[in-house]
């Protein structure tokens, strides 16, 4: 045997024999994660991330590593917590809304950025096309402005007498004025008449109740909004106050003692997310992966909201709901 083959069959044996490198050693993919919103509450959505992941053979620690950051709902920090994460140089970046995909969209034109969810990606510049998004930035869209006018009919079968409504947005928010449009259409069919309220500052909100009460409003619908979503409480108990039954596009304001809501289901986007998340580390380029739009819809109903209120929700409309609170 030659010393030069048996060189060869010791370098093999050390390969055979020796113990795997730690996970640390490894490539072991490492991902950002950026939430505006306090960890608390999209909790129900970063578990359903993390689950989707499992499925897809993802273990973090393990075989992924994940850089949560979260803003706890003071804007301001975004830019820095997106600059973190860049320099971090991760394989990805999932953003859990707009305002801080737009500040990632800022920070970085080369990492992977994947929106869980984005109000409106082509209008706000993200993407050049959602079949085609073009550059660094994929995932999901939750604009469905005809969601709008379907809550307008729920509103209307929950409450047979409605004849108007007031409808509170905000004009910078991505969508809102296709969201209005649509209401706009459905009340024209339903016969029933709208007042639009542009609630652009907290500020705005009690004046925005007082100003629907005079106009003798006997039904409120929300969109879309930062304003909205960030006073949920007093948004709630001003609808009480002014005794509005009132149709919201989250879960968490009926969960807060609202009547109802109706609108996308957080936790099936951010299962989706994950789905992108492994075809971007498996190769996939993000400019080439189409934005998908919901499929999943959740309507709550508040049965002790709608009694206070002496409303009767109709049978055909509980059957329908997927969660009643009791």
């Amino acid at each position: 045997m030659t010393l030069r083959y048996t060189a060869l069959i010791s370098i093999l044996a050390l390969g055979l024999f020796a113990e795997p490198l730690p996970v640390e050693a490894q490539k072991v993919p490492r991902i950002g994660f950026l939430s505006a919103l306090s960890v608390n509450s999209i909790a129900p959505r970063m578990e359903a991330f993390r689950q989707s992941l499992g499925k897809l053979g993802y273990v973090e620690g393990e075989n992924i590593i994940i850089e949560w950051r979260s803003a706890d709902g003071d804007f301001d920090r975004l830019p820095n917590l997106a600059a973190e994460l860049v320099d971090l140089k991760v394989d990805l970046i999932v953003s859990v809304g707009p305002t801080g995909t737009r500040h990632l969209a800022n920070a970085t034109k080369t990492i992977p950025i994947v929106m869980g969810t984005s109000n409106d990606p082509v209008g706000s510049g993200f993407v050049t096309s959602l079949a085609r998004p073009g550059g660094n930035i994929t995932g999901l869209s939750i604009l469905a402005p005809e969601l709008s006018g379907k809550k307008l009919e729920l509103l209307k079968q929950m409450v047979p007498g409605l004849s108007r409504v007031a409808v509170f947005g905000h004009s910078p928010e991505p969508g809102n004025a296709q969201s209005l449009k649509e209401v706009e259409l459905s009340a024209k069919a339903l016969g029933v008449k709208i007042q639009y309220f542009d609630v652009v500052s907290p500020k705005n909100l009690e004046s925005a109740f007082r100003d629907a009460s005079k106009g003798l409003a006997d039904g409120l619908l929300t969109l879309r909004s930062p304003v909205i979503g960030s006073q949920r409480i007093q948004v709630v108990e001003l609808a009480a106050k002014n005794r509005l039954p009132t149709i919201y596009a989250r879960a968490k304001f009926v969960e807060a003692g609202g009547l109802v809501s109706y609108g996308v289901s957080f936790t099936d986007m951010f299962r989706r997310v994950a789905t992108y998340v492994d075809k971007i580390l498996k190769g996939a380029k993000p400019g080439e992966l189409p934005v998908e739009q919901p499929t999943e819809f959740v309507l709550v109903i508040n049965l002790k909201r709608a009694k206070q209120l002496g409303i009767t929700i109709p049978p055909s409309v509980l059957y329908r709901a997927n969660r009643v609170i009791r």
